[in-house]
């Protein structure tokens, strides 16, 4: 059996504001969002079906993704950005002949949200 890759969170409930998206300190394994705010971003409708596509028809660029999600490339790329920030997705790079392009991957199996109140 493979091995899970988990991503945990915790949640501070604090008066509905977040700060997290600012801070330049924050490393993949210390995540501590600050208001439920900032989890309705990471984890919307959107993002939820760019991890599923990803995740089953394992587009070979951001641009293909965009083309499958019929979203604007500009929109895919700042969500998988965001993503990727979380340490959700992983961007691999592949050289073809001319250029470089970001093969989007899941990165995580699980995600288990802690919420304190």
């Amino acid at each position: 059996m493979a091995k899970s890759k988990i991503r945990e969170v915790t949640i501070r409930e604090s008066q509905g504001s977040f700060s997290l998206f600012n801070e330049k300190n924050i490393t993949k394994e210390s995540y501590n969002f600050d208001g439920l705010d900032s989890l309705r971003k990471l984890l919307s409708k959107e993002k939820a079906r760019i991890l599923d596509v990803i995740k089953v028809k394992k587009p070979k660029s951001i641009y293909e993704l965009s083309k499958i999600l019929n979203r604007p490339f500009k929109a895919v790329i700042d969500d998988i950005k965001l993503l990727e920030r979380f340490g959700l997705v992983n961007l691999v790079e592949e050289k073809t002949k001319k250029r470089v392009r970001h093969r989007p991957e899941v990165s995580i199996d699980h995600l288990i949200i802690h919420l304190k109140i």
